[in-house]
């Protein structure tokens, strides 16, 4: 048997007699080199706030906003202050008498003048009283002047410019109104009250720290810190729009230990749970902890604008700024070589966030974008214009419209595959696309981004839902590879909503508000939520605020950018522009929609059914005829059918008067002929071009 000293220095032997005699050794050497490593953090020049456009920008603006709200505040009561400091001008003015009265006279040494007679002490009242008639003197003469040239001057101003007068009269009444004020009512008060809101300091870091009721930072806050290895590392300083500090734990708490107790945390620092954001600091050891306080809650910060809103084109391969941290600094997302997983209750902001990163994907002129809404409310309308495929509603002629392209998409991933395999090493040394291999027209290895959201309907799908998961899962394993980015976002992120393969190959997670351990594991990762990184701390005001994983070494708080649907409009118009330009106007945008399994011409084929003779025709008997032309492809079909097929051709079904068979006339929803042939000749000419 062994045992340790207290010290951990030596290991002594337990004496056997049975055994042989155990030389102790020594653990700590005394000739061990030191490593003379040493690492130096300078401490900046210049305070943060001035070197950061956007923290002096803040700073600026908060001292500027204060200042002038300031000046509106008691510019509009300038009236109302004049009235009152009139109304208390008489008591100003007799307090005014009664001080000038005891400064004349000499009150202010009365008392001395009076010890010195309760002393008998003759001598020190005779150079009292000497040094009084000196003083009552001179004071005397002074205010005699002031009275006679103070008269004579207000006679020149009434005679020469008795407007001048009536000013002097008036600022010497608020002057009087001012000296009349009550100390515990004043006229003027202050236009930006104070909250409770204090300025962030040690002790109150090291009291919400405490408060938490970790046993280890207990101990250390009451022995003081640096016995346990708990300690500033720096001053406390302004980072933007709140506060931060960075200090070492205690020896064995990481902060992924303070991250889980943000809301005891925020009560001992009394702020609310959105102003505390504790992080680890990725560039120092694992207990190094960067604990920010912000002036306001994440969700009530004004953020910046959103940098590609007016202007700029994007580069997929490379980072764009999509959203901003706690301390209002841009946070970048590069989406090539990536799968990407969105989820969260609803109203939380996931489809926005979606749409944003669609967004930025349709500011690649080279991108192909494949966007599907199966909650069927049109949020990814704004987008059609530059959409290769698009499609909003969850009917089985949507759905059908979703497999047929993505059957599209895997027969494209094969083509890739063979191009890239074709290619030099030269060209394609690491078996993927490049951007240069992307702006290769020839090639066709463009970048595809393919966005689902709500994709547990498609994968629940009776008829279709093992195919549709069939091909998402294999877009999400060699679509990054092969240029295709695919996107998925649900409200119910489980298993069967989103399929293992999926969520445990995507690289990108963002996890908005979710209810339970399992939603946040499946988003962000297996054991995220024991580690600290839970979206279920987010309030159901915190919409778009999220924990984004996969970029970077650590997940991190993201709020994104919001554009709106009108914002997004524009942002699109400028997208279809610079497509335009490039010459990718393809699919849903030109007109055109995926060829359906036989390969058919579903103009052509409701052409035929439409003889010359007939303007107008009902869907339902398009959709009857059609089964007699070809049964193999149109089994079953109804008008809505035909409705569906003929929209992505710009095609729109309206009131068709007609006859039934038995001769009575209605309005029934139907298709003119004249627009079946607009557009066919419109698709002739785009391809054509």
């Amino acid at each position: 048997m062994t045992d340790q000293t207290p010290t951990g220095a030596h290991l002594h032997a337990v004496p056997d007699p049975d055994a042989e005699p155990v030389v102790p050794k020594m653990v700590d050497n005394p000739n061990l080199p030191d490593p003379k490593v040493r690492t130096e953090k300078r401490r900046p020049v210049l305070a943060g706030w001035l070197t950061n456009r956007r923290d002096f920008t803040a700073t600026a603006r908060h001292a500027g906003a204060n200042l002038g709200y300031a000046a509106l505040f008691h510019g509009v009561r300038i009236p109302v202050y004049s009235t009152r400091l009139a109304a208390r001008s008489p008591r100003g003015a007799c307090r005014f008498v009664v001080s000038t009265n005891r400064w004349i006279w000499d009150r202010e040494a009365a008392p001395l003048r009076a010890f010195a007679v309760r002393n008998e002490d003759v001598e020190e009242y005779m150079r009292l009283a000497r040094l009084r008639s000196g003083r009552v003197r001179l004071r005397g003469l002074v205010t005699l002047v002031a009275a006679v040239f103070g008269l004579g001057f207000a006679l020149w101003l009434y005679v020469i410019a008795p407007a001048f007068l009536y000013a002097f009269a008036a600022g010497g009444i608020l002057l009087l109104g001012m000296a009349g004020q009550e100390e515990d009512e004043r006229v003027i008060g202050p236009a930006v009250l104070k909250t409770e809101i204090q300025k962030l300091t040690g002790s109150i870091v090291l009291r919400g720290l405490d408060s938490i009721g970790n046993p280890r930072i207990s101990a250390a806050v009451k022995k003081g810190g640096d016995m346990n290895g708990m300690r500033f590392t720096s001053e406390i300083v302004r980072d933007g729009p709140g506060y931060r500090a960075d200090l070492d734990l205690p020896y064995g708490v990481t902060p992924e230990d303070i991250m889980e107790a943000r809301k005891p945390l925020a009560s001992g620092l009394r702020r609310k749970v959105g102003c505390v954001w504790p992080s680890p600091d990725p560039t120092e050891h694992e207990g190094r902890l960067v604990l920010w306080v912000g002036d306001k809650p994440m969700n009530e910060t004004t953020k910046p604008a959103w940098p590609l809103l007016k202007a700029g084109v994007v580069d997929l391969f490379k980072p764009v700024v999509f959203g901003n941290d706690q301390r209002m600094r841009d946070v970048t997302v590069t989406l090539m070589f990536a799968a990407v997983v969105v989820g969260s209750i609803p109203r939380m902001g996931k489809t926005f966030l979606m749409r944003l990163l669609l967004l930025i994907a349709a500011l690649d002129p080279r991108a192909e974008i494949h966007a599907f809404d199966f909650k069927g409310t049109g949020d990814f309308s704004a987008l059609e214009p530059v959409c290769h495929r698009y499609r909003a509603g969850e009917e089985d002629d949507d759905l059908e419209y979703v497999v047929q392209s993505l059957r599209e998409l895997k027969d494209e991933l094969r083509r890739r595959a063979k191009v890239i395999k074709s290619l030099p090493r030269s060209r394609c040394p690491e078996s993927k696309v490049t951007p240069a291999l992307a702006s290769d027209k020839t090639l066709g290895l463009h970048p595809i981004v393919v966005g689902l959201d709500e994709c547990q309907v498609a994968f629940e799908h009776e008829k279709y839902g093992a195919e549709i998961e069939d091909i998402c899962t294999d877009i999400t394993k060699r679509g990054p590879a092969l240029g295709i980015v695919g996107m998925f976002g649900t409200q119910r992120p489980d298993a069967k909503s989103l399929p293992t393969g999926i969520s445990a190959n995507a690289v990108l997670r963002f996890a908005l508000k979710v209810m339970g351990q399992p939603a946040n594991d499946m988003i962000l990762g297996t054991s995220m939520y024991k580690a600290g990184y839970r979206a279920t701390m987010f309030s159901r005001s915190d919409r778009g605020i999220c924990w984004m994983a996969g970029e970077g070494d650590d997940p991190r708080i993201v709020s994104s950018a919001f554009v709106d649907a009108v914002a997004a409009e524009q942002v699109v118009a400028r997208a279809r522009q610079a497509r335009e330009e490039y010459g990718n106007i393809t699919g849903h945008a030109e007109g055109t929609g995926p060829a359906t399994g036989s390969g058919v011409d579903i103009l052509a084929d409701v052409l035929k059914v439409i003889p010359a003779s007939e303007k107008a025709v009902w869907c339902e008997r398009i959709a009857a005829r059609l089964t007699q032309l070809r049964p193999e492809t149109y089994e079953g079909w109804k008008g809505e059918n035909v409705t569906a097929a003929l929209k992505p051709w710009g095609i729109k079904a309206g009131q068709v008067w007609g006859q039934t068979d038995d001769g009575e006339g209605k309005n029934r929803r139907g298709i003119d002929r004249a627009d079946v042939t607009a557009a066919i000749t419109r698709r002739a000419a785009d391809r054509a071009a």
